[in-house]
């Protein structure tokens, strides 16, 4: 099973090559990791990705526990969250498919950041599933250059109906 971990750390150097490393050392992948000041100075939060099962995610939510730089572990999973990736996308583009590009781009509720005579670059945010629906609509035009950020995610406040 995938999960979504919340870690709120104490914003120092080294902190991130600990974490990772306790990872690393148990043989545990992290699939997406991204890390940010929080609204709190001399405070980080992190998000992992990580698959694994239920005593995968109790290891490693009692080895990321001892660390002292860790303030507080949550795993987002089984809760209700927001999540947000960002990808920033470089397509080959001709003249010819350019309004073909930025129709897709509209439809997706992207923005297109830069634009040459042979490319055109797009940013996009949403969810991992709009992600890769993007990317795979923008394929065939030929993707010159990629990079994506890992996932963010927040708790919901309100869960319930109104």
């Amino acid at each position: 099973m995938r999960h979504v971990i919340s870690v709120l750390v104490e914003n120092r150097p080294g902190v991130l090559s600990r974490i990772s490393g306790l990872f690393s050392a148990r043989g545990y992948n992290i699939e997406s990791l991204s890390v940010g000041e929080t609204e709190e100075d001399g405070t980080a939060r992190m998000t992992i990705v990580v698959e694994g099962d239920d005593w995968i995610l109790e290891q490693i939510n009692k080895q990321l526990n001892k660390l002292i730089d860790v303030i507080k572990v949550t795993d987002m999973t089984g809760d209700s969250f927001i999540d947000r990736e960002l990808l920033l996308i470089k397509v080959n583009s001709s003249p010819t498919v350019r309004s073909e590009i930025v129709e897709i781009v509209n439809i997706f509720r992207a923005k297109i950041v830069d634009i040459s005579p042979k490319t055109l670059t797009v940013e996009v945010t949403g969810s991992e599933p709009k992600v890769k629906a993007i990317i795979g609509m923008l394929k065939p035009f030929g993707i010159k250059e990629m990079v994506r950020t890992g996932k963010i995610a927040i708790g919901r406040e309100f869960v319930g109906k109104v």
